[in-house]
């Protein structure tokens, strides 16, 4: 096994590479940096560029790839989602599926190919329900991902198999998600739901959002640990029944926004503030993962909060927003 990772300077190639190095030492590993770099190593061999240039997935894949981790991905840029993106993994399809050594092309989605807390869902989300993109370029460069694997199964036979998560928390990501000053990370922007005034408020005393969708009530929403998915990425890499199958990856549970308000009250004393927004709440239903790879989630609310709040942010890591303004 020889294993491309794409993005692997990010949160989760970082944590992928990691998890290789841990579960199966010596494995060779290239990979395919664009602005950050990783440190050298011996097991690491570094491409450096953009999937926007045709030439960059040859050179990936031209070191005698078998696998390949497929994390690189555009958020709310439009001006670059097309080419880096879709293009982008094009590029890397056409190159895979005429190597001798390809073996699985394993492709990292997202929740917003189904439209995640946005679109109202008649029950939980399986790898079953329809493809339904909320506005904007991010989440159609998810649905076309999903497709575009599929449709190269069907057109060539390619062994592919994709991990679709939900928001991907690590360190103290979760408690940042509710904030209401600006070190918020992702959204929604609770300070521009709420206004400056009551926002301040909720700042002076540690307050957190409570999300409640059209109706007043709170909303249930999916996350998943890097670790978590770390996990069924190891897992997925050459397990039989991952060929061409896609797979919802994300908690047991949504986050229910009332049951965080209520065990961080309990726990740590916090209060909270009301948002109502036009979100819905959503079930992103793991059980196919669990019964054909057997994996298992490690984190619940409970452990999502703790290792949130207990984790200190080193002076030398600073938050990289992925949610451009």
């Amino acid at each position: 096994m020889k294993i491309l990772v794409t993005g692997a300077a990010g949160k989760v190639g970082q944590a992928f590479i990691a998890g290789v190095r841990q579960s199966r030492p010596g494995t060779p590993i290239v990979a395919l940096c664009h602005n950050r770099l990783l440190p050298k190593a011996d097991d690491l061999t570094l491409v450096r560029g953009s999937l926007a240039d045709a030439a960059t997935a040859q050179a990936a894949l031209a070191q005698g790839v078998t696998h390949v981790v497929h994390l690189a991905t555009c958020k709310e840029t439009p001006d670059e989602v097309m080419d880096v993106t879709v293009k982008g993994l094009f590029r890397l399809l056409e190159a895979f599926r005429t190597s001798p050594t390809a073996q699985r092309f394993l492709l990292i989605g997202g929740d917003a190919a189904v439209g995640h807390f946005f679109h109202r869902h008649p029950g939980p989300v399986t790898e079953e329900t329809p493809h339904k993109a909320y506005p904007g370029c991010y989440a159609l460069s998810k649905v076309l991902e999903e497709v575009m694997v599929q449709q190269y199964g069907i057109q060539y036979g390619l062994d592919w198999c994709c991990l679709r998560a939900p928001w991907i928390m690590e360190k103290d990501d979760f408690r940042a998600s509710l904030s209401f000053g600006p070190d918020l990370f992702g959204g929604p922007d609770w300070r521009a739901m709420v206004g400056d005034v009551v926002a301040d408020k909720a700042m002076a005393k540690g307050a957190i959002p409570l999300l409640l969708d059209p109706e007043g009530n709170p909303v249930k929403r999916n996350f998943v640990h890097v670790q978590d998915l770390v996990a069924a990425i190891l897992i997925a890499l050459d397990h039989p029944a991952a060929r061409q199958r896609l797979y919802n990856i994300a908690m047991d549970e949504p986050v229910d926004y009332g049951a965080l308000a209520a065990y961080l009250h309990r726990t740590r004393g916090l209060g909270h503030v009301p948002v109502q927004g036009p979100y819905h709440s959503t079930w992103l239903s793991n059980t196919r993962a669990k019964a054909e790879l057997g994996w298992r989630p490690q984190y619940n609310l409970e452990k999502l909060v703790e290792s949130a709040w207990s984790h200190i942010r080193a002076a030398d890591d600073p938050r990289r927003i992925w949610y451009p303004g």
